[in-house]
């Protein structure tokens, strides 16, 4: 049988994005085991001959409904699969899953039947949310920084924009690319509905949120971008930690410093 891959450069090109995305959290130690996620909504790759496509799976229950997401396709991580061997082959280690009229239950299409992430019903609210504010982001990755990670053992940065602002001010790339920030999300137990819910809160004014004594998880335009967020972030905290081992307390930019950042880059924040 062949791929869907297959004369669809588009497409491929969008689901080899992910599996490079996959190689660099496992090369970071950011995906131990089967850790993480990532699901990239590829509706605007879609053709009449996907659209004919016979499900290669039975109707699946997402858990939710989430009317948004009517007719869309996304390619997904597949549960218990590792970023390592997703990374190598991509078609065996995610599939590509339709979202049925119902708005509550989706099928599997290609390549395989691969159970998508136990995290799908979070991943798929914050893509309905997403949608539903027009917003151009189609990517969402989770992920376990381990120095961001680290930092959320300490109770000063789980504060309103602590962590933020000290991040921002360790590098000034990382104001600009991650120029919303990151959010804070205290405890809260892997797969919840309580954990998506504060997700999808938290991104109204963040791209990236932080999960306490957990993982981070972003939004961007596609699986790289929001790679990238993450990696500033985690350089940040590298350098923080880095300066800590030498014995001082990093002075950061000042605040009248990552102010004239924000204006001259015409950042949000």
């Amino acid at each position: 049988m062949k791929s869907i891959l297959e004369n669809r450069p588009a497409l491929a090109r969008e689901v080899n994005k992910v599996a490079e995305v996959a190689g660099y959290l496992w090369q970071k130690g950011w995906a131990e085991r089967n850790g993480g996620n990532i699901t990239v909504n590829i509706t605007e790759f879609v053709d009449d001959e996907i659209r004919q496509m016979q499900p290669i799976s039975e109707v699946k229950q997402i858990g939710v409904t989430l009317p948004y997401l009517k007719g869309c396709y996304f390619y997904c991580k597949g549960t218990n699969k590792r970023m390592r061997d997703l990374a190598r082959w991509p078609m065996e280690n995610g599939s590509v899953i339709r979202i049925l009229d119902d708005c509550a239950s989706y099928v599997i299409i290609a390549d395989e039947a691969v159970a998508p992430t136990s995290e799908l019903p979070s991943h798929l609210s914050v893509h309905n949310d997403l949608l539903s504010k027009n917003s151009p982001y189609k990517a969402s990755v989770h992920t376990h920084p381990i120095e961001l990670i680290a930092m959320t053992h300490c109770p000063k940065f789980l504060e309103k924009d602590v962590a933020t602002n000290l991040l921002w001010s360790m590098i000034p790339e990382t104001k600009a690319f991650c120029p919303r920030g990151l959010g804070i999300i205290p405890y809260k137990l892997p797969s919840s509905v309580e954990l998506a819910e504060a997700t999808i809160k938290e991104l109204q004014d963040y791209d990236v949120v932080m999960w306490e004594k957990h993982g981070v998880f972003a939004v961007d335009c596609d699986v790289m971008q929001a790679f990238d967020q993450i990696d500033v972030l985690n350089k940040s905290a590298l350098i923080y930690i880095a300066a800590k081992n030498m014995g001082f307390e990093p002075d950061g930019m000042s605040q009248e410093q990552m102010k004239e950042m924000s204006v001259a880059f015409n950042l949000p924040k």
